[in-house]
């Protein structure tokens, strides 16, 4: 890997200097970059001299003033130059290990990188983090991390990642405790094995790290058409009763939405989120999405009929509902709700960021609408590409339809707008 450009931004200094899409960043003031973390340091002084490899093979020098820390405008195609540290561990859950071939190629990497989890807040399980990792963090005060823990109990710890290493979670923990480094933790619950009173002491465990522990999240295992055997049983609605009877014991633990919709349970109200640590685990994302609403604001009428297609993941199906209703309150509007049921993954998926396009055809394509209202999660970052190899061209000329991709994918304020530029 390298630091390769992969956009400079419109007007920045990185556009100023000729630096384009393909180039490469070799050095910053004689320092060649390990990553972001390393780049944004380098690059937070007044004066730098930059050595760059242009697409073709010409190395140029260039030396620059600027403001201190002012941004040169330049995405890389990483944010890690060097190699990513791989996941060692081999999960008895491990979502990677139960898909199919054909998908996306990055679908299918295993990554364990703790500067992943400070930049983009992906999971680790610190179970590869070396002592020059640990002294790295500590000097440069990184933080927060977000760190799957699953259980604190040693045994069931290396049992479930099938890693010997797995055993010194608390040990790990109480190191980030000792230097004062911030953390998010992660549970995935696997019936049979760190649900109730495993999880009880994990628990109490994790909360017993107070001012470091950030939020804990509880989301359930998912179980894909893929998976082999039949070690994993899937949360039922005792179950999810259960965890969210024993998660409500502790502060700062709280389970993903999914565990009240099998529980047949109320989404909880704002104050149970705080402010929303978790979004990307489900936890909460149903309650910000009807709390964004209210703040929208909807025309009484629009000039011309308009109907609209919402194409919701099921898990978000009750909440879209809700929204959907005051939506038809706007004369000349008429909007339905329609729930992707994932086919392909099979019916334990319950997310929009897993839908496929070929699931998202079969919703669709019988019901007339003017547009397909789609939440961006449900394609690649920066892309019209679906998780299946697909993209949004092939959906629009199988289903005939147009789509409008919403993207915040907490907000209908984007298509609220939308409305009122036709009132």
């Amino acid at each position: 890997m390298a630091a390769l450009v992969s956009e400079v931004i419109e007007g920045s200094i990185a556009e100023e200097l000729e630096i384009s899409s393909g180039d490469e960043i070799l050095s910053i003031d004689g320092v060649s970059p390990r990553d972001m973390i390393d780049y944004k340091f380098l690059t937070s002084s007044e004066e730098l001299t930059i050595e760059i490899k242009k697409q073709d093979g010409e190395i140029e020098e260039i030396e620059l003033e600027k403001d201190f820390d002012e941004d040169l405008g330049i995405v890389f195609e990483s944010a890690v130059f060097d190699r990513i540290k791989p996941c060692l561990n081999h999960c008895i859950f491990c979502f990677v290990d139960q898909q199919p071939k054909g998908l996306r190629k990055t679908l299918y990497i295993k990554d364990d990188d703790y500067r992943l989890s400070y930049l983009q807040g992906t999971y680790i399980t610190l179970t590869n983090l070396t002592d020059e990792d640990k002294k790295r963090i500590k000097s440069m005060s990184l933080g927060p991390f977000y760190i799957s823990v699953h259980t604190t109990n040693p045994d069931l710890r290396v049992k479930m990642l099938r890693n010997p290493n797995a055993a010194k979670i608390m040990e790990e923990l109480k190191w980030f405790k000792k230097n004062h480094i911030p953390f998010h933790t992660q549970i995935v619950l696997c019936p049979g094995f760190n649900d109730g009173a495993e999880l009880d002491r994990t628990l109490k465990d994790l909360t017993s790290l107070k001012n470091e522990l950030l939020s804990v999240a509880i989301v359930p295992v998912g179980i894909t058409n893929f998976r082999e055997g039949n070690l994993l049983k899937p949360v039922t609605k005792e179950i999810a009763i259960e965890t969210i009877k024993i998660a409500n014991k502790y502060k700062k633990v709280c389970c993903s939405d999914e565990f009240f919709l099998k529980a047949q349970m109320d989404i909880p109200p704002e104050k149970y989120y705080g402010n929303y640590p978790q979004l990307s685990d489900g936890v909460g994302s149903i309650r910000l999405l009807l709390e964004d609403f209210k703040e929208c604001r909807l025309p009484k009428s629009i000039k011309k009929p308009l109907k609209l297609i919402f194409a919701s993941s099921v898990a978000a199906f009750n909440a879209i509902k809700i929204i959907e209703k005051e939506f038809n309150k706007v004369k000349n509007l008429e909007c339905v709700t329609l729930p992707v049921k994932s086919k392909y993954w099979g019916e334990d998926i319950t997310v929009a960021g897993l839908i496929t396009s070929d699931d998202l055809i079969n919703t669709v394509k019988d019901f007339s609408a003017d547009y397909v209202i789609i939440p961006s999660v449900m394609l690649k970052p920066y892309s019209e590409d679906f998780l299946d190899g697909r993209n949004l061209d092939y959906v629009r000329k199988k289903t005939d339809k147009k789509f409008f991709v919403v993207k915040n994918n907490y907000s209908f304020k984007e298509v609220a707008d939308f409305v009122n530029s036709l009132s």
